[in-house]
């Protein structure tokens, strides 16, 4: 404290903070990438561990028998399916009630805001069919849900098929104190979406649904389950949910804990975990387990039916069934007797989970990365800004040296008009590439030979790429040229914006915070109109939003092992693209509001004072 109270040493230390400033901001940087490198490395992260007592033993006896006769009803699902062109409810509704569960159907209809190409649809219509086995020994107050999407083709078949298997199995035990529901919703996510507003009486996207006319307790946890093939390698465990939210820690640990006591080989990001981790291959596959998570979940996107779960507060995953060239193979018995055993655990639970973690990073599924282990390098890049931002304000509230009385303060009142201008041009830069897309569709198809999807996405890019011409328009708005305390004032305004918005984008999703951190920290830092303008430009280009999401398509299929060419890494990324705005429009993802409304706006500031005049 007194460092700070003392005037002669606040002054020192603002000296040397200023007179150093650039290279401490490098250091930073360079120790911030290097921290986040580091967290895969296995003696900096943590063994996993269960935190919740009720669920800190695999002890439980599993006997599920049915796992032929599971995949028989998936072969049976599968000829009726073929048989309706679709969902066969009315078989569905026979099975079940021959199981003995409470069943019954929601319909529900969507039509997109515009075609989704991937998967051909446009206006979606569905059912979904579940059934509940209600708690024989309990007041009925609590659930626990298992689901099975109706996928086209022949996906997934084996799924149903186990679903309805272990219904019958269940509802021959007796010491169940939470009532199970089994669900077959349709559709995927857009079904998905619809059961959870319907049993939460709630309605955030617009989609037309009926009511639920039958309701179980307050869900507790949930497991999408996802099998395509009647024997399976090993068992993929998918975390990352709508706006990156993941589930709490211990529920991946009772994943992780019954595949070792059944031996099941079991994968996160599809990758088996290894043992040599002192050696660079070791560590090199720990990086790329790490980072696909990261990217998955910078995405904001749900990567299964578990991901709308979250929102609510009820902890989720999806156990996705692989079937590889590996000689090892898991039969749908085995995998059952692993939902039984977790879904007894969970049984077992008093209250919600929340002794563990909720904010982690997997570099495999026996390590992780707390919060309190990756913040620090966000901190690191953070802190650049705040170094950058007392820098400037150094330079602002530092008499400057002028030839005639007058010329500082005209030059000072004239600066507020300087700023205000290009920070509301900016933003309404950004509420046009927010809402226009969508609603030019139409225009666009008049004018140029495009599908409806297409016309959305290009005109994204123009409306992207129109705001390159902001710093001539903001200067003709301008009342003579700009000052040099101008730019100050407004690269201190940006600087400190940048700094607010990533913060609470790291608090919330530390993994686009970071990735937006990496690019633009660089670009607050460094740029000045005093630089050279060609370089300069070309690279606040190359650090800008958009090529940060093309380097990250690249990235994420290197690190998947597939990788793609440039013609079809640019197909990829304008699918994203279209992707991304129905992830919003259906189910309220925030990346792309984010980008288009806050972060694209604020680097078109840094835009802005690089041609400042």
């Amino acid at each position: 404290m007194g460092l700070l109270s003392d005037p002669n040493r606040r002054r020192a230390l603002i000296s040397m903070l200023t007179r150093l400033n650039a290279p401490i901001c490098v250091v930073c940087y360079l120790a911030g990438v290097t921290w986040f490198m580091g967290l895969a490395f296995e003696p900096f992260t943590l063994r996993t561990y269960m935190s919740e007592n009720a669920m800190g033993s695999t002890m439980v006896e599993e006997r599920f028998p049915s796992g032929e006769r599971a995949l028989a009803t998936g072969r049976e699902f599968s000829a009726h399916k073929k048989k309706v062109g679709g969902m066969p409810v009315e078989w569905l509704v026979k099975t079940m009630q021959a199981r003995g569960l409470e069943v019954y159907t929601q319909s529900f209809s969507r039509t997109l805001p515009f075609p989704d190409e991937n998967k051909e649809r446009y206006k979606v219509k569905g059912t979904n069919v579940y059934g509940i086995l209600r708690a024989p020994r309990a007041p009925r107050t609590e659930a626990l849900v298992l689901t099975a999407p109706c996928s086209p083709g022949d996906k997934n078949n084996q799924a149903v098929g186990l679903l309805l298997g272990l219904a019958h199995y269940f509802r021959n035990q007796i010491y169940w104190a939470k009532d199970i529901i089994f669900l077959v919703n349709e559709h995927d996510l857009i079904g998905m979406q619809a059961w959870l507003e319907g049993y939460h009486h709630t309605n955030t996207t617009g989609m037309d649904w009926s009511p639920l006319q039958g309701r179980g307790g307050s869900i507790q946890a949930a497991l999408t389950l996802e099998l395509s093939s009647d024997v399976v390698t090993s068992l993929d465990l998918v975390l990352e949910g709508l706006n990156g939210q993941l589930p709490n820690l211990d529920f991946t640990n009772l994943f992780h804990a019954f595949c070792q006591k059944i031996g099941v080989l079991c994968t996160i990001q599809g990758k088996l975990q290894r043992n040599d981790w002192d050696s660079v291959a070791g560590y090199s596959h720990a990086v790329q387990t790490m980072m696909l998570m990261v990217m998955k979940q910078a995405s904001g996107r749900p990567w299964g039916d578990h991901g709308l779960f979250l929102r609510y507060h009820i902890e989720a995953a999806t156990i996705e069934g692989i079937n590889s060239f590996r000689q090892y193979k898991t039969d749908v018995t085995t995998i059952g007797r692993l939902l039984e055993g977790m879904y007894r655990k969970l049984n077992n639970l008093l209250e919600r989970l929340h002794q563990s973690y909720f904010f982690y990073l997997m570099p495999s599924l026996s390590h992780f990365v707390s919060i309190g282990y990756y913040m620090p390098a966000f901190g690191l890049l953070a802190v650049i800004l705040l170094l950058r931002a007392l820098d400037l304000w150094v330079q602002l509230v530092t008499p400057p040296q002028r030839a005639e009385d007058g010329v500082a303060v005209v030059e000072q009142s004239s600066s507020g008009v300087s700023v205000l201008t290009p920070l509301v041009i900016s933003h309404l830069t950004g509420v046009a590439l927010y809402t226009l897309p969508i609603r030019f569709q139409e225009i666009a198809l008049e004018h140029f030979p495009v599908s409806e999807t297409e016309a959305v996405v290009l005109t994204a890019i123009a409306i992207y790429t129109a705001g390159l011409a902001l710093p001539h328009n903001t200067h003709r708005l301008l009342s003579g040229q700009g000052t040099e305390h101008g730019w100050r004032v407004l690269k201190l305004v940006a600087v400190l914006y940048l700094a607010v918005l990533l913060g609470c984008t790291a608090l919330i999703n530390f993994s686009l915070g970071f990735i937006l951190a990496l690019t633009l920290v660089p670009v607050a830092a460094f740029v000045t109109p005093h630089v050279p303008k060609f370089l300069s430009g070309f690279i606040l280009v190359v650090l800008s939003p958009a090529f940060t999401l093309l380097f990250s398509v690249f990235l994420f299929q290197e690190l998947k092992e597939m990788p793609v060419s440039f013609q079809d890494g640019w197909l990829l990324f304008l699918s994203v693209i279209s992707q991304g705005i129905l992830d919003h429009s259906l189910y309220g993802s925030l990346v792309y509001p984010l980008i288009a409304l806050l972060v694209y706006p604020c680097w078109l500031l840094f835009w802005n004072i690089l041609f400042w005049k």
